[in-house]
């Protein structure tokens, strides 16, 4: 996607090696001849700013012990910092899916939500299957990251549907807002197992227009503890954060919160053409101390909320590594604070970084709970992907509590597994309880689903039960269809949701792999790295590597960033890359 907005760009500077903790005892206000100029000590002076041009040196952040003390921080509001400790559990509606579950504790620290693949089905005793969509991309950026390292990622670091959501597949977008959601089906032999197909869903979101987008009131919550000096931390997140400032304008508005052992407030509300405010805000801050994430998120919504505007796209920006070490750090109740916290309209996006103590865990659950999305910034170029070419897919909501449900024709279809989506599995009956929480769809963004079927009369994974029943064809046009797709979404502020649907039919079909469209053949190209990355039990022993990168390099298409280039290049890392713990 390519953001369409006019807005004044700047050059993007060297990445500073700031380390994080304000050094500053006042918050930063807009004046009079702040839109223009270059961030320096001086002009940052002039504003109330500690810009050390001395901290600016690349690779040379402030040794930890050396972390200056804070000369003061913006008082919270009043009971602000405890709020979270006072949230009583949130009580939601049964059958809601379960909260993630943490997988071990890798040797360096790493924590990742456990999730073994789905299995195969019986359509005759399981004929539904029900989900959350899911259009976070963290994990493909950070499996990146580990492939880059020359290692393997950790099985549970995986999430198939974030590999594959990573990538624009170029559907057809829906031609008005009063439908926010095109389809596309695709039916084709699967390129892994002899005998079984693949069904592709596409569903492609509404494309607001420039003149559309509703101005933006961001509330930057910043990570600067101790753990975040490293140049892969809260260096590289200030230099991804002035990329997402070049976007705004006037009618947008930035707040900023840091938190390390305390939370403060840095910046109150300013609008987005003050750049150099914004940019000298950002550049004072330094990493030192402990963790109080609860207390962060505390005080960014209770300043989402003091400046709440019903006309704009209103979100904290949480940027971390996630690892939450003093006051309130159970994950539990943390996802119960922030699940309280969505029902204000206060969206939330969460940004991970570093390496060694991520906690993926924390990351997800937060995205899960607050009507938000994750991503993983590996790299000052993932932060151009995420905040200059996908920026309305990053922040303007068109869709909340979107759900996908498939009723699956047992007179055509025997088995069915679906390929990833794990932490993001429904009951049945949440389909239709607008009560039960899914994921959001922000504008221009695309889902892509994968279900791996076996037809009736093919070679099944799951022995027939002897007195189950007999599968018969239903007359009329009901037996050409493989199964009835079911979408269930929310207008964005809307407490009632909205059903579309079609079937899954014969003319769907495509003869095979190679006649399938450019974008069925990519789809699949990037499950089976996923699959493949897993270890899943479900590829032929006979399928390897090798035809991963054939599947790849026959369906690369336009690639004129290099992205898909880049896709094959880490398939053959992946090839030579050893095991995690050698």
């Amino acid at each position: 996607m390519f953001d369409v907005r006019e807005r004044p760009m700047r050059a993007v500077g060297v990445l500073s090696m700031v380390a994080v903790l304000l050094s500053t005892a006042s918050v930063g206000q807009p004046i009079d001849g702040t839109k223009t100029g270059q961030a320096n000590a001086t002009e940052c002076a002039r504003l109330g700013f500690n810009w050390s041009e001395a901290n600016t040196e690349l690779n040379r952040p402030l040794p930890l012990a050396m972390a200056p003390v804070p000369l003061a921080m913006a008082p919270a509001p009043s009971g602000v910092a405890d709020a979270v400790p006072a949230v009583p559990p949130v009580t939601v509606a049964a059958g809601v899916a379960p909260g993630l579950v943490a997988g071990p504790v890798y040797e360096d620290a790493e924590r990742y939500p456990l999730a073994t693949p789905n299995p195969v089905r019986q359509v005759l005793t399981q004929p539904v299957s029900t989900f959350s969509i899911d259009v976070d991309t963290a994990a493909y950026s950070n499996v990146r990251r580990f492939l880059n390292d020359g290692r393997l990622p950790p099985t549970d670091a995986v999430r198939i549907e974030e590999l594959v959501n990573y990538f624009d597949y170029g559907y057809a977008t829906p031609p008005s807002a009063d439908v926010p959601f095109a389809t596309v089906v695709n039916v084709t032999p699967s390129p892994w197992a002899e005998g079984r197909q693949i069904i592709h869903i596409g569903l492609q979101g509404y494309q607001i227009q420039a003149a559309e987008e509703p101005p933006l009131n961001l509330v930057f919550l910043i990570d600067v503890s101790g753990s975040m000096w490293s140049p892969d931390r809260l260096p590289l997140a200030q230099e991804a954060l002035r990329l997402l400032v070049d976007q705004l304008g006037p009618d947008d508005h930035v707040s900023i919160v840091v938190y390390a052992g305390a939370a403060g407030a840095v910046l109150s509300p300013t609008p987005g053409d003050e750049k150099l405010t914004i940019d000298c805000a950002i550049g004072s801050l330094r990493a030192g101390g402990s963790t109080a994430g609860g207390a962060g998120l505390a005080l960014a919504y209770d300043l989402a909320e003091q400046n709440f505007d019903p006309d704009a796209a209103n979100r904290v920006v949480l940027l971390t590594d996630g690892d939450f070490n003093v006051g309130v750090t159970s994950t539990g109740t943390l996802e119960d604070f922030v699940a309280q916290k969505r029902e204000t309209g206060i969206y939330l996006s969460v940004y991970g970084f570093g390496r060694g103590n991520y906690n993926d865990v924390m990351m997800q659950t937060l995205s899960q709970a607050g009507n938000g999305t994750a991503a993983y910034i590996d790299t000052l170029q993932e932060a151009r992907r995420l905040f200059l070419d996908d920026f309305s897919s990053s922040f303007f909501p068109i869709a909340d509590d979107v759900k996908i449900q498939i009723e699956f024709n047992p007179a055509r279809v025997a088995e069915y597994r679906l390929i990833g989506y794990e932490t993001r599995i429904l009951d049945q009956a949440d389909f239709n309880n607008d009560r039960v929480d899914a994921g959001e769809v922000n504008a221009g963004a695309s889902v892509t689903v994968l279900y791996e079927i076996t037809p009736v009369g093919g070679a099944l994974a799951i022995e027939p039960l002897r007195y189950q029943p007999v599968a018969t064809p239903d007359a009329g046009d009901v037996f050409s269809e493989l199964a009835f797709l079911s979408i269930r979404f929310k207008r964005p502020g809307e407490d009632i949701s909205e059903l579309m649907g079609r079937a899954i039919t014969d003319a769907d079909r495509v003869g095979s792999v190679v006649t399938a469209p450019e974008s069925t053949r990519w789809a699949l190209a990037v499950a089976a790295y996923g699959q493949m990355l897993r270890g899943d039990p479900y590829l032929a022993p006979s399928f390897g590597w090798n035809d991963v990168l054939d599947l790849a390099q026959a369906s690369r298409g336009d690639d004129p960033f290099g992205i898909r280039a880049e896709f094959v290049q880490l398939v053959r890392a992946a090839m030579i890359a050893r095991p995690l713990n050698d």
